[in-house]
């Protein structure tokens, strides 16, 4: 008897040492942390692509600066041999279009970029609007990214090679005809100046006037990417503005603006990427390293351009981030 209640004493300790100890209960993921799997997952493969191939290239871009590179046409390969910093000094001491082209295609950079931005948002709004014809209209503004492409400019150049003499002829006529009747753009500047508006705001001007072309045609990915985020702003923050009686310059700046601040981070990167790969710089690259066959010298032309458009990004992307609101 007594051993039994010893028993129960024992299995009733146990019963209350067990409810006691707290149950460890499994850690649920936040979220944030859920989106930010689905996130990585989402660019694993472009990852592993960049960690593979372009990781490798800066690698032996960086290993070529430092050397000079001779090709064995007979082994099918090249050797190196490693000769430090020379080729930096002759980039920055010796050549003589490198800094001036370096910095004149980081300058035109800062130059397009806002206004290939800003004139994105601009047309996106526009063709955002319901009117007759609009999808033709958008498709004439993403007919530069087409075109652009390597097939679709090689036929044009064989085209007009073939049909030289009589079309060739036309259009020399016709813009003589029309440098006849062109305006004095110096006039307009010397008004501006007189008017009291600074030298470097008209200077910005008449340079974004002069290649207004290149704008519009660098701006059929930036349209399409900023009609999206139009379209994704709920439209109950427009009624809800209109029943407060804001104004279509308070809407923009306090709706829509600020709505499609990620999607300008998204394009800002974008546009200083697409103008770095067709600058002056990369022709320069690409002249030194195939025609005149100094891979050394045009590995450092690469790797300066690169390091210095990196830092572009980060500053520009940087500034904007601060001030960019995240809609979930």
């Amino acid at each position: 008897m007594a051993a039994t209640k010893a028993q129960n004493v024992s299995d009733l300790q146990k019963n209350t040492v067990q409810t006691a100890a707290p149950k460890k209960k499994k850690k649920k993921l936040t979220l944030l942390q859920k989106r930010s799997i689905y996130g990585y997952l989402f660019i694993s493969l472009w990852l592993i692509g960049f960690i593979i191939f372009y990781v490798r290239s800066l690698w032996l871009t960086g290993e070529f600066s430092l050397s000079t590179l001779t090709v064995d046409p007979n082994k099918a390969g090249y050797t190196l041999e490693f000769v430090g910093m020379q080729n930096y000094s002759e980039a920055f001491l010796v050549h003589g279009t490198f800094k001036q082209t370096l910095t004149s295609s980081l300058l035109d950079m800062l130059i397009d970029v806002p206004l290939i931005t800003f004139f994105s948002l601009f047309m996106a709004m526009l063709l955002n609007k319901k009117f007759p014809g609009r999808g033709i209209v958008r498709a004439i503004f993403f007919l530069p990214v087409i075109l652009n492409s390597g097939a679709i400019t090689e036929a044009i150049t064989l085209s007009q090679q073939m049909m030289a003499g009589g079309l060739n002829t036309q259009i020399a006529e016709t813009s003589s005809a029309a440098s006849n009747i062109a305006f004095d753009i110096d006039y307009l500047v010397d008004m501006f100046m007189n008017l009291g508006i600074p030298a470097s705001m008209l200077d910005y001007i008449s340079s974004a006037v002069g290649r207004i072309n290149d704008i519009i045609a660098a701006s059929g990915v930036q349209i399409i990417i900023f009609i999206a985020a139009l379209q994704s702003i709920p439209s109950s923050m427009y009624e809800v503005a209109r029943i407060e009686g804001a104004t279509g310059y308070e809407t923009f700046w306090k709706v829509t603006f600020p709505m499609v601040m990620p999607h300008i981070i998204t394009n800002v990167v974008y546009t200083i990427v697409d103008r770095f790969a067709n600058s002056e710089i990369v022709d320069l690259a690409y002249t030194t390293a195939f025609k005149q066959f100094n891979y050394g010298l045009s590995s450092v032309f690469s790797l300066v351009s690169t390091v210095a458009t990196c830092i572009i990004l980060v500053v520009i992307v940087g500034l904007i981030q601060k001030k960019t609101f995240y809609y979930n």
